[in-house]
């Protein structure tokens, strides 16, 4: 899914584990005209501030040896969760029948998350995947690097 033409109407998500940016193309394929549909933030602190707890300890199965067990990485599982929020609200959207095409546009561990989690009605309308993090831009800016793609 690699080219795709932002035609009129068809809807463009681009997403980041803490934010998500619901576009419609109200303009054409030569001249998009992105308009905010509906805005997501989730706040999503780095691990280290969500957890507080010192990293856990098993014992070994035999002798007085502990090992060490890594830290749970909250600020993932935050960005996984939201993901499959997203997944849940695109489910709802093309079922209502708000979009026919759709474009996804999120870093490579968001879009995979959704992507896992995807109703077939959404995956039907895919048109376009773009592993890419673009929700710090503006809009027009969003409009040009997508007409590259």
């Amino acid at each position: 899914m690699t080219s795709f033409r932002l035609d009129h109407d068809i809807w463009v998500l681009i997403a980041d584990g803490e934010k998500a940016l619901y576009l419609r193309n109200e303009g054409d394929a030569e001249y998009p005209n992105l308009q905010v549909v509906r805005e997501v933030r989730e706040s999503n602190p780095p691990t280290r501030e969500q957890g507080t707890d010192r990293p856990g300890r098993l014992n070994d199965a035999a002798g007085d040896h502990r090992s060490a067990v890594a830290d749970t990485d909250w600020h993932r599982i935050a960005k996984e969760r939201f993901a499959d929020e997203i997944a849940d609200r695109l489910y709802d959207l093309a079922h209502r029948g708000d979009f026919d095409k759709i474009v996804l546009v999120a870093p490579p561990l968001v879009l995979g998350e959704m992507r896992r989690k995807l109703h077939k009605e959404v995956s039907e309308r895919i048109v376009a995947e773009i592993p890419k993090t673009l929700t710090g831009h503006p809009i027009v800016k969003m409009e040009k690097i997508l007409l590259a793609a």
